[in-house]
């Protein structure tokens, strides 16, 4: 069973990742990424790897697009050493070249403790959706 401290520790990385990209700030986003942080894009079969190209991905996303809501449900972390994994179902309505969508699905994200801090490793969407809104 973790303990209080790293489940906290691994909600609050998780939390400035989410602020940042939410309030548009992705060039925040670099020290909480592991150099070697890896996206396995769902359902399209690539990948974003380095912590360059998940940011990029990030600044291409707030450069081109406005969030107009976001929730989380259910959000799960589990600990085992320096090892966390984090899942949270989300909704999102979004408009991107004036057209606006709402996006569903469970973001996955793998952290790893190095020298005191978590950093996100490793990251995919499962059961992702999105419609005309």
């Amino acid at each position: 069973m973790a303990n209080q401290s790293s489940l906290a520790e691994v909600a609050a990385a998780m939390e400035r990742i989410n602020r940042a990209w939410l309030e548009r700030r992705p060039a925040d986003l670099a020290p909480l990424l592991h150099p070697d942080m890896t996206m396995v894009f769902p359902g399209f079969g690539g990948r974003a790897e380095g912590r360059e190209a998940n940011v990029a991905g990030f600044v291409d996303f707030c450069t081109h697009a406005v969030v107009h809501e976001h929730r989380e449900r259910d959000r799960q972390i589990d600990v085992a050493g320096d090892t966390a994994v984090v899942s949270f179902a989300y909704e999102m309505v979004y408009e991107r070249t004036g057209a606006r969508s709402r996006a569903t699905g469970r973001d996955v994200w793998v952290f790893a403790r190095q020298q005191g801090s978590w950093l996100a490793v490793w990251r995919t969407m499962l059961d992702l959706a999105e419609q005309p809104v």
